[in-house]
């Protein structure tokens, strides 16, 4: 079998989230996570201006109407992603897929790195900052795709359990 490479599916205007939230349900049921691997909708961060003068940041979707889809295209996959509703077709000469270059993904800046926390379940750490800064405690849970760790800090000889960044925390 070969291997998965990116393609682009354009969907109706404001589709975006649904139709990828949609692929990956299925993906999900059918166990097609060998052949459709990863779903993607490219966004970057913006500064954008409030009324009130204050300045946020605010993502936006890079190619609106568009998805990006890893996957391997056989027919089994293209009519999987074809029926999905929002979606009006691929990317390509008269609907066919065609994959995006190396160096499109690249530019695309699509590689993941995975932080590893410095630590893990059951390790003991101090707080560093923040309400609960000098508190110890140890770690239940580290979730680094939202940067939070779960800590059961010991406070009056009761065990309280805290959410905290992990960038407020230091192993002991």
């Amino acid at each position: 079998m070969s291997q998965a490479q990116w393609y682009v599916v354009h969907t109706y205007s404001g589709y975006e989230n649904k139709v990828a939230t949609s692929i990956e349900k299925i993906v999900q049921l059918r166990g097609l996570q060998d052949v459709i691997c990863d779903v993607r909708i490219p966004m970057h961060v913006e500064q954008e201006v409030k009324d009130s003068g204050e300045v946020v940041d605010a993502e936006r979707k890079l190619f609106p109407g568009y998805v990006l889809v890893n996957m391997v295209v056989n027919d089994d996959t293209w009519m999987v992603i074809k029926g999905i509703r929002g979606v009006t077709g691929f990317v390509g000469p008269e609907g066919k897929p065609v994959a995006l270059s190396d160096a499109e993904v690249q530019a695309l800046n699509f590689t993941r790195e995975v932080a590893k926390a410095p630590f893990s379940a059951g390790d003991s750490v101090k707080v560093c900052s923040g309400p609960m800064a000098n508190f110890t405690g140890v770690v239940e849970d580290v979730d680094m795709a939202s940067g939070k760790a779960r800590v059961m800090i010991s406070m009056g000889g009761r065990g309280i359990p805290t959410e905290l960044d992990i960038d407020q925390l230091q192993l002991i």
